[in-house]
């Protein structure tokens, strides 16, 4: 070995050297100490100065590690080679971390991806861990990315490096926090339920046994990475684990111990060591993500190993303790038998069989105890099942009250104490049930009258049986009365209750009876203590001096301290889960401890009380209960007021909400009907044009304030108009007579000579005639064609303003027009322009009526639907207006109730303060709430 040592440390090449490290790798399982003491320094030089070849670094780790790891030492105890040094492995490492950049340039070597190097290394890494953890986490620890280069192992594609990367990280992070909270933040949880699944889950191997260890030591006792696997959604990855077939036969032990991790995960997240908030949250993820469903469908299986079914139903009695939803859940499940029964019934039928097994039996007693934990509804329910009006008088179902009963009267010891326990803490915290469970009678035997469950109880402590049934039900006993002075009246009425307590109390018997003589001073105690002196013989000052006479007060108290002093009380008062050895060390429940603790000062200081004082006292408490009373009416009152207050406050924003929206649509009508308003203007200047226009052909139509003529007005003119038409045309066919007779004349001249000398001065005197008319009907028609010229253009404006007339007054003209060229020809040819002009005026004047009407209607149609438009606008400004002034109103009144409400808790605090209830100053309320009341009256201002 010295030789090889010489050769790794003067050798120039690196073949001599890594031959060397070699043959001490092959030399330090079998010579350990000798290969530690003179190689160790060499070895560590390598790893600085041969970084470069992969495989003298690999050597180098092996030889170490043989040298540090004790898990070599197993096999040669196997082979009977006695070890050489009990703690050579610790001492090594020690001697290795000495010097802290060894720990730094292995986490360095860790890094690399080579095989050779990293498997080494990270089996060097766990060695060091498991020889001086605490040391070797936190060199780790203050290393620069020392534990993120560990979690760089899990994602390794090679099995081997991650599997043994897990074991390096179970090492590493137990119980430090500090590298438990890093390692859950680079993703730790991801990559481990990832693996988990990947190997199959329950059914996957010892890799999975490894992933659930790390992941208990991530999460037991650190609440920030339960938060983190919570708020994860972590727990809903969970649900597959659980999921078992129909056929549970033939489970592999390694299955076993995976499902048992499995469950001890989940209880580690609801555990009740934990801060509640938390445990809440985490019972109630794994309702809503179908976990506990899950885990009630196993705890209803059948051929589920008896070790799984054990801790199955220590889970779910953690998922449900103290959640009312989950213990809800839990009461509606039924087992799959015919006819199906509750769950509870088929457990606590496992609970009082005295062949089944103790741990079983435990197991069962918790699962009750955490579903009547905080669970008023359900205690009813387990009581209710012994009340006379509720039990099945056929006898063809099993009550959970009739299971407790049957248990607590057994000749099982066991089974006593299982069923006493499990009564009592259905009336834990419950003083209605404690009452009604007075009520309850049982039949002993055939032709004895019925006796009641406390005299019962009482009549089985006083026949003597094992001291395991007479602590549990004594235990029942202080439960039942503690609180309940009704309970405590219904005792002390047996006359032999009270004589049977002062004689166990008074003897003096071996240690095993000690336990009992505690609890039956406790049991005597809390009857003076609850004691509401109905009863004459048993009033609290005659009790005092019966203990005073036949027991002593020293002795009493000294017997009562026996219960706090036992070994057992202590164990019991560790943890609520009942865990016992043996069924002979299962004395003391949880929850009685807490009672003990409560009621003993109390009644040690009940005893030394004098009957004065206990008139005090109970004044005093008369006072107090009083004074409580008006306290807590005042809070009802001031509650009530605060939530007609946080009412009104909640109505006073949505009513200014309402307010500010009603504001903005009151604005936006506001803005439209002033638009309404321009148009109209602007209507009404373009009308106030046409009718200027208008006004100098006829004077019929009136605007801007001038009224119009009637319609009827008008009607008559175009009847003159007509008839004037119809005499026209009267003349015209005379004129057309006196044509055709002037036609004729020529040819009576040519006939008759006398008639043509007489008719011809009168013939050319009559065509001159004709002739000078005929140019004055030439000037007038220039001047009519002039005025139609006119009329055209002033038709062409109308048009651009009455669309509709267009066509009428486009038809009117053109006819017009051929009318004048058809007449205009007929004159020039016939000479009878006198007649053609009237014809002419006539149609003129008519088309001219017509159109006027029309220009008429139209502007009238106009104006009608401008002042419809605005009266609808007007009434939508008042509706609004109205609903404007409706708001301010409540507004106001909401104000008014405020005020109202001021004065009245102004009232109640002065009444508060005078009954001498510490109420904060209103300056101290108005300080906190004075940006409140800056916003409110902003509010008000803009109102």
């Amino acid at each position: 070995i010295q030789k090889l040592c010489d050769r790794v440390a003067s050798s120039t090449l690196l073949d001599d050297r890594r031959d060397a490290v070699r043959a001490l790798k092959s030399l330090s399982k079998k010579y350990r100490l000798e290969v530690g003491i003179q190689a160790m320094e060499h070895l560590i030089r390598v790893l600085q100065t041969d970084r470069s070849d992969s495989e003298i670094i690999g050597y180098a780790l092996d030889t170490l590690y043989n040298v540090i790891s004790n898990d070599l030492e197993e096999e040669e105890q196997e082979e009977n080679v006695p070890k050489q040094v009990d703690d050579l492995g610790s001492q090594f490492t020690e001697i290795f971390i000495k010097q802290q950049e060894n720990v730094t340039l292995l986490l360095t070597l860790v890094e690399e991806f080579d095989f050779h190097v990293r498997w080494p290394g990270v089996k060097l890494l766990t060695s060091l861990l498991k020889q001086q953890g605490p040391q070797v986490q936190q060199i780790i620890l203050v290393s620069p990315m020392g534990v993120s280069r560990l979690m760089d192992l899990l994602a390794d594609s090679r099995e081997v490096i991650r599997n043994d990367g897990v074991l390096l990280l179970q090492q590493l992070t137990k119980s430090n926090a500090a590298i438990q909270k890093i390692v859950a933040f680079e993703n730790a949880f991801e990559r481990l339920l990832d693996i988990i699944t990947e190997e199959g889950n329950s059914d996957g191997g010892i890799v999975v046994e490894d992933c659930l260890l790390l992941l208990q030591n991530l999460l037991k006792n650190n609440n920030s990475n339960q938060n983190f696997f919570k708020e994860g959604s972590y727990i809903q990855r969970m649900k597959p684990w659980f999921e078992v077939g129909d056929d549970n036969c033939g489970w592999s032990a390694q299955k076993v111990t995976n499902l048992h991790l499995m469950l001890q995960l989940v209880r580690v997240l609801v555990s009740p060591t934990n801060p509640p908030g938390a445990t809440s949250s985490c019972q109630k993820a794994m309702f809503h993500c179908g976990l506990l469903q899950q885990l009630c469908t196993i705890l209803m299986a059948t051929g589920v190993p008896a070790d799984i079914l054990t801790e199955t139903i220590n889970t779910v009695s953690e998922v449900i303790r103290g959640c009312q939803m989950n213990q809800d859940y839990f009461a509606s499940v039924n087992a799959p038998s015919n006819p199906p029964r509750p769950a509870i019934v088929v457990l606590l039928m496992s609970m009082v069989n005295e062949r089944q097994p103790f741990v079983l039996r435990c197991a069962v007693l918790y699962c009750f105890q955490c579903f009547l934990y905080k669970n008023q509804k359900g205690q009813g329910e387990i009581v209710s099942t012994l009340l006379p009006s509720t039990i099945d008088a056929t006898g063809n179902s099993v009550s959970a009250g009739q299971l407790l009963c049957g248990g607590l009267f057994s000749t099982d010891s066991l089974s006593n104490w299982c069923a006493a326990v499990a009564l009592a803490h259905a009336l834990q915290e419950n003083a209605t049930l404690k009452e009604q469970l007075l009520r309850v009678q049982l039949a002993t035997s055939i032709g004895n009258p019925p006796v009641s469950l406390l005299q019962q109880c009482t009549n089985i402590l006083s026949q003597g049986s094992k001291v395991q049934t007479r602590v549990g039900l004594l235990m029942l006993l202080c439960t039942w009365l503690s609180n309940c002075s009704i309970a405590v009246t219904h005792f002390l009425h047996n006359p032999a209750n009270v004589p049977f307590l002062t004689g166990q109390i008074a003897e003096n018997l071996g240690e095993e009876e000690q336990l009992v003589q505690g609890l039956c001073a406790l049991l005597l105690g809390i009857s003076i203590y609850y004691n509401d002196n109905s009863l004459e013989n048993y009033r609290k000052e005659k009790l005092k001096q019966l203990i005073e006479k036949r027991i002593g007060r020293e002795n009493f108290i000294e017997k009562l301290g026996f219960i706090s002093k036992h070994e057992l009380y202590s164990r019991a008062a560790q943890k609520p889960q009942p865990s016992f050895s043996s069924p002979d060390h299962m004395m003391f429940d949880h929850e009685f401890t807490k009672l003990v603790k409560e009621l003993e000062g109390v009644i040690s200081k009940a005893i030394y009380k004098s009957s004065e004082e206990d008139k005090k006292e109970e004044e005093v408490k008369k006072t107090l209960e009083q004074h409580d009373n008006i306290v807590t009416h005042y809070k009802k009152v001031i509650r009530e007021q605060d939530q007609e207050l946080e009412e009104l406050k909640q109505r006073i924003n949505t009513l200014t909400s309402q307010n500010e929206q009603l504001q903005a649509t009151v604005t936006q009508q506001v803005s439209q009907i002033q638009q309404h308003k321009d148009q109209y203007n602007l209507l009404k200047v373009q009308l106030g044009k046409d009718t200027q226009h208008h006004n100098s052909h006829s004077d019929t139509f009136q605007m801007n304030g001038i009224q119009t003529e009637d319609v009827s007005k008008m009607k008559e003119e175009l009847e003159e108009w007509k008839n004037k038409h119809e005499l026209l045309q009267g003349q015209l066919r005379e004129k057309e007579s006196v044509i055709e007779k002037l036609k004729a004349s020529p040819l009576e001249v040519g006939t008759t000579e006398q008639s043509s000398q007489t008719s011809k001065p009168g013939g050319l005197e009559h065509n001159n005639d004709l002739q000078k008319e005929l140019e004055m009907l030439r000037s007038q028609l220039q001047l009519q064609s002039a005025e139609i010229s006119k009329l055209q253009m002033e038709n062409q404006k109308l048009q651009v303003m009455v669309p509709v007339t267009q066509f009428l007054v486009s038809w009117h003209l053109v006819g017009l027009e051929l009318s004048q060229v058809c007449m205009e020809c007929v004159w020039r040819k016939q000479g009878f322009s006198r007649s053609c002009a009237l014809v002419r005026d006539l149609l003129c004047c008519q088309s001219e009526v017509k159109v006027l009407s029309e220009e008429k209607e139209s502007l009238k149609q106009h104006l009608d639907s401008a002042s419809s438009t605005v009266a609808i606008l007007q009434d939508e400004k008042s509706k609004l207006q109205q609903e404007v002034a409706e708001s301010k109103k409540e507004q106001d009144d909401l104000l008014v109730l405020l005020a109202d409400q001021d004065q009245k808790l102004s009232a109640l605090k002065i009444k508060l303060k005078d009954l001498g209830v510490p109420v904060e100053d209103e300056d101290d309320i108005e300080s906190g709430d004075q940006g409140d009341e800056d916003e409110d009256g902003d509010e008000e201002e803009q109102d």
